[in-house]
């Protein structure tokens, strides 16, 4: 190195570097660096979560004991601007409809219903007073109101869309409202009055076969759940002649096939054997292509239409909020819904808006340790994220309830172990050749499926709303 002695070496010149850059430096040296990274990646508190059974033929089949349906399901409406027309096949949620095969007359009863709006906290209908008109919900929210045992008013229940209430009065001729109905946000009524249905029965002589058949079969023996009762006694004395009994079994009982989500990972030749070092590219590769199909398995089993559990819900087990946030009183109904409820499991919004909740009223949930994670509890019960579950409308979403394993009668998720070419369980990673341009295919496979074995193994408490409230 030479050295100019009519210079300051300390000083340096003007714009001169005074040491090694890095941009050099790094020819001369091996970066550290990170695996391949990937945003999409969540928690995934369902699949970690779902105790899975082995289907080893691919479906999986749920026995059930008989029980009779009797409706209560939800009524679809089509809408045109602010004009709502009831879809008459989902007339068929209504009791006395039940299994109503006559399209033409579910269209003629549909077009009898009138639609009417209502404001907030106008009285729909008043307890005590004759009960001549079916109503179905189809926009807006509704509180069923009861006396107390002190005299004070109760909310008893909450209906929204796709509800319905008053079809018992269509066979009563001096009904009278057992409740009331009085609406807490405005919405859209459709409305049948006896009158209207007694002139459509007359006409049609299949329906007044189908209401006879209802009546009888309202008669059989069930016990609350719908079930075909078991002839029991107890209590007795003496020698007296016990009930004979059998437990009935569903002759069509529903079966789950597995469903699958694939996908073919491409990598060219060249990268694979020049590339390798010091990571693997196809095992990296692989990696994050795993991660999106885990991602996509676990929404598929929160939306799936067929075997999604936001759809396979019972109605009996869907509930409304009654304000709209999750308050801890929505929370207290949705697990009362059934018996030792597992999991609770909602979008991180939703968790966050049920936290603002609850410190209004000075309440703080307790926090325990899941699998080296902190999570929030409600009455013990973990609150879990899962950000598959649907905002929609930007502010409205659900929450799941639920109880697991097959062995508990709860929800359970399916898959098959024991594949060829299996990476992980029920995953397999098949080798699809070489083509003519060195690109190197594998065919990344999923299988899996959810079902649920009793209607009570699953709830959701629905409508609810996540926005924050504005200064």
């Amino acid at each position: 190195m030479t050295v100019d002695a009519g210079h300051d070496i300390g000083a340096g010149g003007a714009g001169r570097p005074q040491s090694l850059g890095t941009a050099a430096a790094r020819n001369l040296a091996t970066t550290t660096k990170s695996a391949p990274q990937m945003q999409g990646i969540s928690s995934r508190w369902l699949l970690r979560m779902l105790p899975w059974v082995n289907v080893a033929g691919g479906t999986y089949r749920v026995n059930r004991r008989l029980s009779h349906a009797v409706g209560r399901g939800r009524v679809g409406f089509a809408q045109t601007a602010d004009r709502f027309r009831v879809v008459p096949p989902t007339l068929r949620e209504l009791p006395l409809l039940r299994g109503f095969d006559d399209e033409d007359v579910l269209a003629a009863i549909a077009d009898r219903f009138a639609q009417r709006a209502f404001a907030p906290g106008e009285v729909i209908a008043e307890a005590g007073r004759p009960a001549d008109e079916v109503y179905l919900v189809a926009h807006g929210k509704i509180n069923k109101l009861g006396d107390g045992k002190y005299g004070d008013r109760k909310v008893v229940g909450v209906l929204a869309d796709g509800d319905h209430f008053g079809d018992e009065t269509l066979t009563e001729d001096d009904g009278r409202w057992a409740y009331s109905a009085t609406a807490s946000t405005a919405g859209t009524l459709m409305v049948l009055t006896r009158r209207a249905f007694r002139s459509l029965v007359e006409q049609s002589p299949e329906l007044l076969v189908q209401i006879a058949q209802f009546l009888a079969g309202a008669q059989r023996s069930t016990n609350r759940h719908g079930e075909a009762e078991i002839e029991l006694s107890s209590g007795h004395e003496g020698e007296i002649d016990l009930p004979n009994t059998y437990v009935d079994y569903e002759l069509a009982p529903r079966e789950y096939e597995l469903s699958v989500a694939q996908t073919v990972l491409r990598v060219h030749s060249r990268v694979a054997d020049l590339y390798n070092e010091p990571m693997n590219q196809i095992e990296q590769q692989l990696k994050l292509t795993v991660e999106a199909l885990r991602e996509r398995q676990e929404h598929e089993l929160v939306n799936n239409p067929e075997f999604g559990l936001l759809h396979n819900a019972d109605h009996g087990q869907r509930i409304h909020t009654h304000h709209g946030p999750p308050t801890p009183d929505d929370m207290d109904e949705l697990l009362s819904r059934r018996r030792d409820t597992t999991l609770l499991l909602a979008h991180p919004r939703t968790i966050a808006a049920f936290g603002r909740e609850c410190g209004k009223r000075g309440l703080y949930p307790d926090a325990i340790d899941l699998q080296g994670t902190r999570a929030t509890t409600w009455r013990g019960v973990p609150v879990l994220p899962c950000d598959k579950i649907p905002i929609q409308d930007g502010h409205i979403s659900s929450v799941l309830a639920m109880r697991l394993g097959e062995s508990n009668q709860g929800v359970i998720g399916l898959h098959q172990i024991g594949l060829p070419d299996e990476f992980e369980p029920s995953l397999s990673v098949r080798f699809m050749g070489i083509d003519e341009k060195a690109i190197i295919s594998y065919l990344v496979s999923a299988y899996y499926s959810a079902a649920v074995l009793v209607p009570d193994a699953l709830g959701v408490l629905e409508n609810v709303e996540i926005a924050r409230p504005s200064d």
